[in-house]
């Protein structure tokens, strides 16, 4: 059944789910962003605007800020946290499972614009549960290391000596470096692989001979983070996981995402990209679709539409929608606090997928 894009905006029947066993206190409040927003019906203060050009880099309109400089002072700020009211009624106590990667990774103020969305909405009672990659970071490390990175259809050739790297950067470093970012922003993050508690049980690639230690995920068993999430902690897991005999494997941690929003019935899948979403026209990025259900998606592939990088993206959203999960969304992470667009807001920051 396809949702419409205002689904968020339907506060009939809206019922709130029971409290957390714990509520989150921001360490540092300062370091923490408001709730962007860019189709918020409140026509009288434009606020959904405002936030919304400031978060593209753009000047707020002169009625919004000509409403915003009139309001007595602090206004400005309430009125934004009232209109989020019904997105946060909504998704509390709903599980948003987030794949993070590509160019949210290597700068540091998209990072810490992503660590600070996450730690909002924990906040505000929902539960993300954050999957990561780490490309880039292998790649240096493998170069330090001087082992030349090598690439067949866009998946990394893992032997044994690489995957030992894979594992130290992606378990060992980026995971830690993230669970130690939340935990400063005020957050409580939990950081775990596929290989802890069982969570993730790994198979070979079907051309594992070509790509070595390349996995896919055979089995889920999310016992281990149900605990995390229900106590509001945030999971934060790398995308590595082993077999049954224990040999590790390198898993996408798109696929990773999907099969974890999955078996824990998450509410959303995100997944954070280097491209504005699904476009009509892959050289126009105005040719975005804000919304498009399975059936439009697979014709968009069919009439070659969707190509590249971005099918197994897609493959990996509809395989999510068929087992459960309630929309998928692939989101352009280089803008800031697009995870709170994205959530908090009708428009989105980029293109929803319904089943």
């Amino acid at each position: 059944m396809a949702l419409a894009r205002n689904h968020h905006s339907s506060l009939s029947g809206l019922r709130l789910s029971p409290p957390l066993p714990k509520t989150l206190t921001p360490k540092t409040p300062s370091t923490l962003s408001l709730p962007q927003s860019r189709s918020l019906r409140t026509p009288r203060l434009s606020v959904a605007g405002s936030l919304a050009a400031a978060a593209d880099g753009r000047p707020p309109s002169s009625s919004a800020a000509a409403a915003a400089a009139s309001s007595p002072p602090g206004q400005f700020r309430v009125d934004v946290l009232s209109e989020s009211l019904p997105f946060i009624q909504k998704f509390r106590g709903k599980t948003i499972v987030v794949k993070y990667g590509g160019a949210a990774m290597k700068s540091e103020a998209l990072r810490a614009s992503v660590v600070n969305d996450l730690v909002l909405l924990a906040c505000v009672g929902l539960r993300p549960v954050l999957v990561h990659g780490g490309g880039p970071e292998i790649n240096s490390w493998l170069g330090r290391l001087g082992i030349e990175p090598v690439f067949r259809d866009g998946l990394r050739v893992t032997d044994a000596s690489t995957m030992e790297i894979v594992s130290m950067v992606l378990v060992g470093k980026v995971n830690k470096h993230l669970v130690s970012l939340i935990n400063r922003a005020g957050a409580t993050a939990v950081g775990l692989s596929g290989m802890d508690g069982c969570l993730l049980t790994a198979r070979p690639a079907p051309n594992a001979a070509q790509l070595g230690f390349v996995g896919e995920v055979a089995s889920v068993d999310p016992t281990v983070l149900r605990p995390l999430t229900d106590s509001g902690h945030i999971p934060v897991i790398a995308s590595v996981a082993a077999d049954k005999e224990g040999q590790p494997y390198n898993i996408n941690a798109d696929t990773v995402a999907g099969e974890l929003a999955a078996a824990l019935g998450a509410e959303k899948l995100i997944l954070l990209t280097d491209v504005a979403g699904i476009l009509r026209d892959r050289n126009n990025p105005s040719s975005l679709v804000k919304e498009i259900d399975i059936k439009g998606v697979k014709k968009m592939i069919d009439d070659g539409l969707v190509a590249g990088g971005m099918i197994p993206k897609v493959s990996c959203c509809v395989r999510s929608l068929a087992q459960g999960v309630r929309t998928t969304s692939i989101i352009d992470g280089r803008v800031p606090h697009s995870l709170l667009l994205e959530i908090m807001t009708d428009e989105g920051a980029g293109t929803m997928i319904t089943g």
